[in-house]
């Protein structure tokens, strides 16, 4: 199909002559990306933002037809002979007339014509249901400004250019676009980016359909997405004006204005146009505004050209996006265009055809020739695309130089204090894909009542084994030196990890030495949090133990989302006790309390030996891929994730005291509620098989946090102590859900809707036995100033109201720094 696709693609490259102009309103102004089409040829192009298009014909005679939404549209009947042929449209804006509409006393035409719409919309949602099209993608993204620093750091795209506006990204593909019912594949057949010879551009040739309901634009955008101006309950949201009707083909076409009801609603601004009598789409120029629920962009216009086909199904010919944004000092700007050609609405596809890879990139299409693009392309490129390409072409042969990595290594590696104390430095060598890692100073230095003043530095090295981009295959060496200035203890430990695979990721990590764990060894207490309420309200919530350990792990991954991950472990586990009781504010209601996890137990471990094997499985259905030509990556699923693991402590096996077994599975997902806003559910269901020698550390444990500052949600009770609930029971069960109404019924209330401060509420519950069982309730505002959150969480244990506080978030994750 692939091959077909190419031959069909470029049919004109042997003898054949070129058709070029320019497209303008009738004043000169550029229309930019306007549709030039060989009227009954079923070939066509696109202009470029300069309003300069190209296309390749044999000799013969030819109707050349050009549109842009909203101006008229323009013929002229031309003969190709042995010379090129140059054309200049100056196109009118649509003379626009009020013709005669039955319409209800009193009411604006526009909402019959948009009933009317909405009562076909089903019928032309699915009336491609089953074709393939060659699209063309173009993006482009550029900035206008930039500040000198961002958080400290200067500002350096490393171009040699000092000037404020600059390409950021340019890229161009050719892709085969097949669709079945709700099934489709994207095969990319030729792409580029801009200074980068390995580089795969973006191709995303899904049609955006405005007969859909729910319009997703992108990702990140907004989760809620925005409603069509024809969906089912679009009546409710919009006002209509009649603007008038202009003829085309024979056809009328009416022009609606759409304008939201109400303002900080996920709504378009602008036109769409109506077929009059078929009720379908023409054309469409909407507009996206901050308020109407975009959560990056400020604005983003969307221009929509459908075109009838042989058929008489239309179909979408052009489509073209111009997304803008201005944060924290920088002010970009973009286009990306889609040109749609050569449907065909009967394919043939081969059993299997539609399976879990719904993008693929095909081998060779990034290795193809100037001469191929300058062919093939549908929109001439402009000029500053053409420098952009060649002066970043150069660019990256310079960057491969060893002088030149050897200077960018200088410029990188520069010591500052800012990275030493709260990012942490990286030591760049890239003539050889390496580079050494040391930790920040906010990650060494802790206090606590066991250790006193803790320092813990860390140094890493890293080396890149692929020479592409997207690299796969790495191995990492790290080593962490722990002391304890009370205690004078020295714990010294490294790990070995190696990322290997072609399609798929696989793992392996060998670790050992002496170290510092949390009594739940998932550490649920961070350091730098328990080193401020140590310090200030001589509240000590980290407990610890220190243990010679050995640990080595594997992961593999399989198609169809499955993974599986195996490891054993071996601790000598030694007790613990304070040996400071030093605090800057000495608190008279309270006292710094033993190093054990006071209530699961009131004595701490004795000195022993564990041997632990883990196996656990993990598997999404459905699982979607992007396939390169040597690796493929997950995309995720609509379906939830499921996970068993199994632990088992074994006795004997290098002097083990432990033998126990023990069991969770868990499911979980998020789930995009459009309007409504995301839920994230996890279900978590396990037990204990056999306990017969156990010890704190091998209990089953769930995150807790008495603090005022909130972990996150979805896994941790945000009211009790860290250890209250751990238990060796045959069986518990757990539940966490969240959901983010990210806007929904905030936008309608004044003051928050202005601020975007949106509504989060939820429930956590957790189940051990019939008079053991906890109910956490919490209801909140986030986005607050786009960093913070503030909840109200109430506790019920065993149905009784036990506590009910507020908690403070910082959406960054500051606060769950280990």
């Amino acid at each position: 199909m692939i091959a077909a696709a190419v031959l069909l693609f470029f049919p004109f490259l042997l003898h054949a002559q070129k058709i070029t102009g320019l497209v303008t309103d009738q004043a000169g102004a550029i229309l930019p990306y306007s549709s030039i089409q060989l009227k009954g040829e079923g070939t066509g192009t696109t202009a470029n933002a300069e309003g300069h298009f190209s296309m390749q014909v044999r000799k013969g005679s030819y109707t050349v037809t050009c549109r842009h939404v909203g101006y008229q549209m323009q013929e002229k009947t031309i003969t190709v002979d042995a010379d090129d042929v140059t054309l200049h449209f100056q196109l009118g804006q649509q003379q626009l007339t009020l013709t005669e509409v039955i319409v209800k006393k009193g009411e604006d035409p526009a909402y019959e014509i948009i009933r009317q719409a909405i009562k076909k919309r089903t019928y032309y949602k699915s009336e491609l249901g089953r074709f393939t099209t060659e699209v063309y993608t173009k993006g482009i993204f550029k900035l206008r400004d930039f500040p000198k620093k961002f958080f400290g750091q200067k500002v350096d795209f490393e171009d040699g250019d000092t000037s404020k506006r600059k390409t950021l990204y340019l890229s161009e593909s050719v892709a085969l676009y097949s669709v079945d019912g709700k099934k489709s594949k994207v095969e990319v057949l030729a792409t580029k980016v801009s200074g980068e010879t390995n580089g795969f551009g973006l191709s995303a040739p899904q049609i955006i359909s405005f007969y859909e309901n729910n319009i997703q634009i992108g990702s990140g955008i907004n989760p809620r997405g925005f409603i069509s101006p024809i969906a089912e309950n679009a009546l409710n949201f919009y006002r209509y004006h009649y603007e008038g009707a202009f003829f085309e083909n024979g056809l009328q076409v009416s022009r609606i204005r759409v304008t939201p009801k109400r303002r900080f609603e996920p709504l378009f601004n602008g036109y769409i146009n109506i077929v009059e009598d078929q009720w379908r789409i023409h054309s469409l120029d909407l507009v996206l505004l901050k308020e109407n629920g975009m959560q990056t962009l400020d604005t983003l216009k969307l221009q929509q050209l459908y075109t009838p086909l042989s058929s008489g199904a239309w179909a979408i010919q052009n489509q073209v996006i111009y997304p803008a944004v201005r944060m924290f000092g920088f002010d970009a700007f973009g286009s990306f265009v889609n040109v749609y050609s050569r449907y065909d609405l009967a394919p043939s596809f081969k059993t299997g055809f539609f399976d879990r890879t719904v993008l693929k990139y095909t081998d060779s299409s990034n290795r193809k020739s100037t001469a191929f693009w300058d062919e093939s392309r549908p929109i001439a490129l402009q000029k500053e695309e053409i420098d952009d390409y060649r002066r970043k072409d150069s660019m990256e042969q310079v960057r491969r130089s060893p002088a030149y990595l050897d200077s960018l290594d200088r410029r990188r590696n520069k010591l500052t204090v800012g990275k030493l104390v709260l990012s942490g430095m990286s030591f760049g060598h890239e003539k050889n894909r390496s580079s050494v890692f040391l930790s920040p100073l906010v990650d060494n230095l802790s206090y606590n009542t066991v250790e006193g003043i803790v320092l813990s530095p860390s140094i890493s090295y890293s080396k890149r084994l692929d020479t592409l981009p997207m690299n796969r295959r790495s191995f990492t060496v790290s080593t962490t030196v722990r002391y304890g200035f009370s205690n004078h203890h020295l714990n010294p430990n490294a790990s070995v990890s190696y990322r290997f695979g072609r399609k798929h990721f696989n793992g392996i990590t060998v670790a050992g030495g002496s170290d510092v764990f949390q009594f739940n060894n998932a550490g649920p207490v961070s350091p730098f949090v328990n080193s401020v309420t140590t310090l200030l309200s001589e509240e000590n919530r980290l407990k610890i133990y220190e243990a010679r350990f050995g640990r080595v792990t594997y992961t593999k991954t399989f198609d169809g989302g499955l993974s599986l991950s195996g490891g054993a472990e071996f601790q000598a586990r030694r007790p613990l006790e304070n040996t400071t009781d030093f605090t800057l504010r000495d608190s008279k209601e309270r006292s710094f309390t033993p190093n054990y996890p006071i209530p699961l137990s009131y004595k701490n471990i004795p000195r022993h030996e564990a041997f632990i094997v883990r196996a656990s499985v993990r598997w999404q259905p459905g699982v979607r891929y992007v396939e390169f030509p040597d690796r493929k990556f997950s995309i995720g699923s609509r379906y939830p994730v499921f996970r068993l693991a199994y632990t088992q402590g074994i006795p004997t096996v290098f002097g083990s005291d432990v033998s126990y077994a023990k069991w969770n599975f868990i499911v979980s997902d998020n789930v995009n509620l459009k309007l409504l806003g995301t839920l994230g559910y996890q279900v978590d269901f396990g037990g204990f098989l056999s306990k017969d020698r156990l010890q704190t550390p091998d209990y089953i444990h769930f995150r807790g946090n008495d603090t005022k500052l909130a972990s996150t949600f979805s896994s941790t009770f945000q009211l009790i102590p860290v250890y209250y609930f751990s238990n060796a029971s045959r069986f518990y069960s757990a539940i966490y859900t969240e959901h983010h109404f990210n806007g929904f019924l905030t936008n309608k209330i004044p003051g928050l809707k202005q601020l975007k401060w949106n509504l989060v509420g939820g429930a956590n519950a957790l189940y051990i036995s019939p008079d053991k069982y906890y109910l956490e309730p919490f209801v909140g505002l986030e986005n607050i100033f786009r960093l913070f959150r503030v909840d109200y969480v109430v506790g019920l244990e065993n149905g009784v109201r036990t506590r009910s506080e507020v908690r403070f978030g910082l959406q960054s994750g500051l606060f769950n720094r280990r």
